[in-house]
């Protein structure tokens, strides 16, 4: 059973639709007690680092989510926002970050504005830098962005996946239970669905 966390940002229906689509049950979690029925999380986010970890850490799910995952070891995905709050910190603002895995989050710099503007918005290719299941039957594949911010983990080890715009940089994470992906796979039509049924069978 997927849980897909509701705090209040991110694409939670498109998620929740892909996974009907897929026939894989999924649960959207409002409120702690429902954390209990799933095996894995999905953590969405949009919109700045500190407006999603302020609305995360006083939402009714926050206690409930972070005993899932330190406690009881359950796998959880960030996705966008979603991704960056995992880290520690971020340039984009001044709230700590989860720190579920070690590193930060730095702004992306356009050095021609004109020919590369920001936000980093529209389809890239992804590719996996290791065997990793999260990217089974992904090589080079496309993946839908929007985002001006981007995830630099203190070890190297734990970037599976990077793209390209302005720079070579990690659009994709893990470290034990933690994953993260920059892009958004609820709107990378089958690349994303591929992506978010592996997650599942992880």
């Amino acid at each position: 059973m997927i849980g897909i966390i509701d705090y209040g940002l991110g694409n939670i229906a498109a998620l929740a639709t892909v996974y009907k689509r897929l026939n894989i049950e999924c649960i959207v979690i409002a409120k702690g007690i429902q954390c209990k029925e799933a095996d894995k999380l999905i953590l969405p986010g949009v919109g700045s680092f500190d407006y999603a970890m302020k609305k995360f850490r006083s939402s009714e799910v926050y206690t409930a989510v972070e005993d899932a995952v330190l406690s009881l070891k359950k796998p959880v995905l960030g996705i966008c926002v979603g991704m960056q709050m995992l880290a520690d910190s971020s340039e984009e603002g001044i709230e700590k970050g989860l720190g579920w895995i070690p590193g930060k989050v730095l702004k992306l710099v356009s050095h021609d504005p004109i020919k590369v503007k920001l936000p980093h918005m529209g389809w890239n290719t992804v590719t996996p830098i290791s065997d990793h299941s999260l990217f089974k039957s992904l090589k080079n594949s496309l993946f839908y962005f929007v985002h001006s911010y981007y995830f630099e983990p203190q070890n190297k080890q734990d970037s599976i996946a990077i793209t390209h715009y302005t720079k070579e940089f990690t659009c994709a994470v893990n470290f034990q239970n933690f994953y993260g992906v920059q892009f958004h796979p609820e709107k990378s039509h089958e690349f994303g669905m591929t992506l978010l049924k592996n997650y599942a069978e992880i």
